[in-house]
């Protein structure tokens, strides 16, 4: 009967862990990745107020009125993510990295009387999730998750008891409260990320006036995302062989090892729609705005809970002993901001300079349509969106030069996105310096290849609030190849 009690209380209290929703999943979507295109990455990405090439798709689709001939293009990447990890002083560091086809395009000009008209339809990679963190150091305090995990107090055939997931591993007393295990445990874990997000884009420009350019792109949304934690907290100094961690069971000596393990899967769907203009003055300057109007992502999401404790050779484990781990499927929507961007270039004798600023404000961020979770928690994480997010201004700079009669244009760029939390120093917001090259023969086949390296800074807590704190230098490196062909 007890068995039949702890399985059916375990259920209940995982109800509580699965809502594993946060502001962090919001941001995954909202925040915009490294885009496509080798020759927009080796400028920085400053390519709204230029956006003359398929990329202009995801760009700025009004510079599609621009093309004059049919074009083909596709592109590769390779994206490597780093991070040095620091936990109580004690430094890990951990890579993951990924190869994606990042474009496959057509753009299609019209003939017309004047002006121009042009369609286009690509494929595209905007944002690579891949990720990764590793970290292990022994925690001198008198906390652990196994203190933290929160007890629940649940009615059960007419009476009151009180089980945790301690509980359930024969890590606490018959009261579900933690009594024997008191920190001082080496604490470590790994959790590496994948997936992407990717659209098909569907997009028309046309010249409403002379040398003013209009367009929009209709973005056909899909994508993945795993997540895989996995936690341990080891009695490294064999603080507790000698003590019951549930009094009254002997096998519960010689406690060495506490592991859970967190599962995120997500299928993601969704459309939006994007706006733009360009308006080429002369050969020497362009200048162009884009507003993406917000888009929604419906999720479909499945949380995988499991756990295990180790006393010695002994193994307690959720999945087995309680013939089941938890797991729970559930739909919601993530509406990300409004997104306007404003931008430049000018061309000087083969010297193109560029730039845009970008203003998205985060907080504008929401969940809805909940289904298999609480319409009041979703209402409470928006409030702290809005209390917790602000509105930022990306910066993108970039500079291309054509050597005269070699065909080769060389790049350069910078990029800067700031965190979207408040009160978040400068060093937690993104940063990239980007490089390139290309080559152009006769107009019509042209080969470019970009590079682009990122730096900054984050944290995240194992429980409570600066506990537990993971500190984290992130680095990422992507390389990325754009063939093209003008017929």
């Amino acid at each position: 009967m007890k068995v039949l009690k702890v399985f059916f209380l375990t259920i209940f209290i995982f109800s509580a862990i699965s809502q594993s929703q946060t502001i962090t999943d919001a941001l995954r979507v909202s925040e915009s990745g490294l885009g496509v295109g080798a020759r927009a990455l080796g400028m920085g990405n400053a390519f709204t107020g230029i956006s003359d090439d398929a990329s202009a798709m995801y760009f700025n689709p009004a510079g599609l009125g621009l093309i004059k001939r049919l074009e083909v293009a596709g592109g590769l990447d390779y994206f490597n993510y780093g991070n040095d990890a620091t936990l109580f002083n004690n430094k890990t560091n951990y890579t993951s990295s990924a190869t994606n086809f990042n474009q496959i395009s057509f753009v299609f000009p019209f003939p017309t009387l004047r002006g121009s008209m042009v369609f286009g339809m690509a494929y595209n990679k905007s944002k690579d999730l891949t990720s990764a963190l590793k970290f292990s150091g022994f925690n001198i305090g008198s906390h652990s998750m196994i203190q933290y995990l929160e007890e629940v107090k649940t009615p059960f055939d007419n009476q009151s008891y009180q089980y945790s997931v301690p509980y359930d591993l024969l890590l606490s007393n018959d009261t579900g409260k933690v009594s024997v295990i008191n920190g001082k445990l080496n604490q470590s874990g790994t959790t590496l990320q994948e997936g992407g997000l990717e659209s098909w884009t569907f997009s028309g420009s046309m010249e409403v006036s002379k040398n003013l350019y209009v367009g929009g792109s209709l973005n056909v949304n899909s994508g993945t995302f795993n997540g895989n934690r996995e936690y341990f907290e080891d009695d490294s100094k064999g603080i507790y062989t000698n003590v019951e961690t549930a009094p009254g069971i002997p096998s519960t000596k010689n406690f060495t090892t506490f592991y859970r393990n967190d599962i995120l899967d997500w299928e993601i769907s969704g459309w939006d729609l994007k706006l733009g203009t360009i308006y080429q003055l002369s050969k020497l300057a362009r200048f162009g705005v884009t507003i993406q109007l917000p888009k929604t992502f419906s999720i479909k999401e499945t949380y995988t809970f499991d756990a295990y404790s180790k006393f010695g050779n002994t193994v307690v484990n959720l999945s087995s002993d309680l013939k089941d781990s938890y797991s729970d499927k559930v739909e919601y929507d993530i509406t990300t901001p409004f997104v306007l961007t404003g931008a430049a270039s000018v061309n000087v004798k083969g010297l193109i300079l560029s730039g845009e600023a970008t203003l998205t404000d985060y907080s504008q961020t929401e969940f809805s349509n909940a289904k298999g979770i609480s319409e009041s928690y979703f209402a409470s994480l928006n409030k702290d969106m809005k209390e917790l997010l602000r509105a930022v201004a990306a910066i993108n700079v970039g500079a291309e030069y054509t050597i005269p009669q070699v065909g080769v244009r060389v790049r350069g760029g910078f990029i800067s996105q700031p965190s979207p939390y408040k009160g978040d120093p400068s060093d937690f917001g993104k940063k990239y310096f980007t490089g390139g090259i290309g080559f152009l023969a006769d107009e019509t086949f042209a080969i470019d290849v970009a590079y682009a390296h990122g730096w900054w800074k984050t944290y995240g807590d194992n429980y409570g609030t600066n506990l537990s704190r993971v500190t984290q230098d992130i680095s990422t490196d992507k390389m990325l190849v754009t063939f093209s062909y003008r017929f």
